[in-house]
Order: structure tokens, then C-alpha cells, then sequence
């Protein structure tokens, strides 16, 4: 097999520059130590806390560190970038102090609360644009921008500089900490993060063992991992928008295949779970990504037990619109939301005797459409059912196929669930 030359690598010394540059628009965030996920896990679990940041996440240290080393005819010419949210408010925050012009390409799904502290962190020196259903999308258009006006590109995550200055979260993981570190978990989107970060523990710490952690809707790296080569994935689910990227860079995919250890993935609906879970345990808000690595420790339970575990918090960017939408992932991931599709038989009192009969005596129902249709003797409804245990499911369908109630069940039916609810 042909090994391939990674054309660039992080240096420690420019990771080292990069703090410098930094020092005073970066908060030097905390290294803090959870205790429900340590006497969980029976570990010493430590999280990074990016989300404490000005803007709220890790993505100010790639974009003022690319943008103040560009040269003063490139920062008289503008810049332009494309983010899903987070990497256009550290654009953001770094034009209105450099006193340069950006424009910023968003997708137009992007949350209402990350466009809004985009605008607010640029003011008068930035122009947002919203284009297509993805970060690809907008990248696509952000890059025929800066041909045509010849505008410097700032990539949220395949550049040196970015890589350089994302690199010094693990610079400060390994000041803060007491003890020696035995694992490191990273989430990936692009794999700025990861590259950065990496280098470092590689360089300083290299018996730590690095994850790197995706959405299992968008495994981009896992999906390069596993094939040896930079995939380009056709569809991927948009939930965790700060890691949902169709594909990883060039170079953070190199570096990553060098230096992580392992990739993992971890359900939306997961994610969805530990959010709740930072919030009503530790008065924690994270948005999606920002929980990715919290949630992937369950599946290194056994090995993590006795270990001293860093997390890396990436962000806090959370809309309070999507909650509704959060505690709905959390449920159907946890088994305790169930959608079916119920045929009422057409006689008085069909409707009390589900409710009194077929429902256990903890079930409730929390979403109901029903229609007559063309048929005169049953009569079709979408039903949401809320369990308090999963395990009550098996008894619920068997009671509803007893008593001839039993139309489908709809939670394992993608394309059709989406559709209906």
C-alpha cells in the first residue's frame, strides 16, 4: 500500500504563536471536574469547558488566529467564510475588532439564536447570507464569492491557521491539569479541533489515548477512517449542526488518520439525552455538538473506570425554540415516546375503552389526529404514546392487537414517521 506525505503538519511552536496571538480575545476556559459523570463512570471525568467562551465556543481561536496573520492588502479586500454558526461568530467577533469587512455564508436552516449573536458580534462589518440546506451548500457559495471579488477565504477548519489556533484548547487542557491524562474526547465535524488538539497531546502527552467523536448522522471522518480516503457523504442528518459536515478537509483528515486513536459515533437522539441531563443535573447548557463527547462515555465505561478523562465541551450556542424538539430525540432514543397508527372501530365508546383498557396505568397520550377516511368501519389515527418505562411497550402493542386496535407502528418507519408527525 502507497503511503500517502501529509503536506502539512502542526508544529508545537505554532500552536505556541498562536496563544500569543490570542491572549487577549481568548478565554483561557476552565478545566473543571463533573461529578455526577465521575462517580457514574468512577472516574476523574474533567470537562473543557469551551462553551464558556465569548462567543460561546472553541471556533474564536481558528478564526482570529487565520484572519490576523492575513497580509493588509487581503484584510482591505475582505474576507469571506461559510459556518454553520459557530465558526461565523469567531469570523464575527474578529472583523469588528480588526476593523475589516466579512461576509458570511450561513445555511439556511441555521438556528435563529446563532444568527442573531453573528450579527451582534460583527455590526457593521459583517453581511451575513443564507444558502442552501447545508454547510456544503453555503461553502460552495462562499468559495465563488471570493473568486469572483477576490476576498480571502477563511475555511472553518482545513487551514493551518485555524488548525494552529484550535490547537491551544489542548495547550491549556495540559496547564490546568493535576494528573496525568490517560483520555482525551473530541468532537469532529471538519476536524479543525481534532488536528490541532491532537498534535499537542501527541507531542506532549503521547500515552494519552485520543477519541475523536461524530453524530452517527454525519460520520464523515469514520466513514474516511474506514475507507482510507476524504468521502464525500450525499446525505447526512442536520441536528448536531456544529458537526454535520458532508465532508472533512484534506488535511484535518491526514492529520486525524495520523494522531486519533479511535472514531466513534453517538445517536442524535443521545445527544439529545446528555443535554437534558448537563442541564437539569449541572445547570449546563450545551448545544448538540457540544455534547457529542459527554455522550459517547458509555461506551468506554469499562475502560475509562479508574482514569482521569477529559471532554471537551465544544459549545453553548443552543436555540431555546429547539427544545421541544430535544426532549422529543430524548424520548424515542430512551424507548418512552412511541407513535402508531391506531384503527378506532366506528361505534360509541371505542375511544374510552382504548383509554381505559389498552393504556397502561402510566401511559399517556401526548399526540392525536384522527380521520374518518373512506372506510365506515374503522377509522385511522396517529397516536403518540408517552411510557414510563420502556419495557411497557411489548404489553401495549399486544393489548392493541387483542382488541383489534393495532394499525402500525411508526418509530421504526423513518420515512414514513417524518412524514406524519
Amino acid at each position: 500500500m502507497t503511503v500517502k506525505t501529509i503536506t502539512y503538519y502542526p508544529k508545537l511552536i505554532d500552536i505556541k504563536e498562536a496563544v500569543t496571538t490570542l491572549k487577549d480575545v481568548v478565554t483561557v476556559t476552565p478545566l473543571t471536574q463533573n461529578i455526577n459523570y465521575s462517580r457514574k463512570f468512577e472516574a476523574n471525568v474533567l470537562l473543557k469547558r469551551e462553551d464558556l467562551q465569548q462567543v460561546r465556543s472553541y471556533k474564536i481561536r481558528g478564526a482570529y488566529n487565520k484572519i490576523s496573520s492575513l497580509t493588509v492588502t487581503e484584510l482591505k479586500n475582505g474576507i469571506v467564510c461559510a459556518s454553520a454558526g459557530n465558526h461565523a461568530q469567531g469570523v464575527a467577533f474578529a472583523c469588528h475588532k480588526l476593523k475589516i469587512h466579512g461576509t458570511i455564508f450561513m445555511p439556511t436552516p441555521t438556528p435563529k439564536q446563532k444568527l442573531e449573536q453573528v450579527e451582534m458580534f460583527g455590526g457593521e462589518y459583517v453581511t451575513v447570507k443564507l444558502i442552501g440546506d447545508t454547510f456544503d451548500d453555503a461553502q460552495k457559495e462562499a468559495s465563488l464569492e471570493c473568486e469572483s471579488l477576490g476576498k480571502t477565504f477563511v475555511h472553518p477548519f482545513n487551514d493551518p491557521k485555524i488548525i494552529e489556533g484550535q490547537g491551544t484548547v489542548g495547550l491549556e487542557i495540559l496547564e490546568k491539569a493535576n494528573e496525568s491524562i490517560d483520555y482525551v474526547f473530541i468532537p469532529v465535524g471538519g476536524g479543525g479541533l481534532a488536528s490541532g488538539l491532537s498534535t499537542v497531546f501527541k507531542t506532549l502527552s503521547p500515552n494519552t489515548k485520543i477519541i475523536g467523536v461524530e453524530p452517527q448522522g454525519a460520520p464523515s471522518m469514520k466513514t474516511a477512517f474506514e475507507q482510507n480516503r476524504n468521502v464525500y457523504l450525499p446525505k447526512i442528518e442536520k441536528f448536531v449542526d456544529g458537526a454535520a459536515v458532508q465532508q472533512v478537509g484534506n488535511l484535518t483528515f491526514e492529520i486525524c488518520k495520523q494522531n486519533l486513536d479511535q472514531m466513534v459515533t453517538v445517536p442524535e437522539g443521545k445527544v439529545c439525552q446528555t443535554i437534558l441531563d448537563l442541564y437539569n443535573k449541572d445547570a449546563i447548557v450545551v448545544e448538540p455538538a457540544g455534547a457529542l463527547t459527554i455522550s459517547a462515555l458509555d461506551y468506554f465505561a469499562d475502560e475509562i473506570k479508574g482514569k482521569n478523562v477529559v471532554c471537551v465541551v465544544s459549545g453553548s450556542n443552543n436555540d431555546i425554540t429547539r427544545t421541544a424538539e430535544i426532549k422529543e430525540r430524548a424520548m424515542l432514543y430512551n424507548g418512552l415516546k412511541h407513535y402508531f397508527i391506531i384503527r378506532f372501530p366506528q361505534r360509541a365508546g371505542a375511544l374510552k375503552e382504548f383509554v381505559a383498557d389498552i393504556l397502561g396505568p402510566h401511559d399517556d397520550i401526548t399526540h392525536f389526529e384522527y380521520s374518518k377516511k373512506h372506510n365506515r368501519e374503522n377509522g385511522p389515527a396517529i397516536v403518540g404514546v408517552e411510557l414510563k418505562n420502556s419495557s411497557d411497550l411489548p404489553p401495549l402493542i399486544e393489548r392493541m392487537k387483542t382488541r383489534n386496535f393495532y394499525g402500525d407502528y411508526l418509530n421504526d418507519k423513518p420515512d414514513l414517521f417524518q412524514y406524519l408527525i
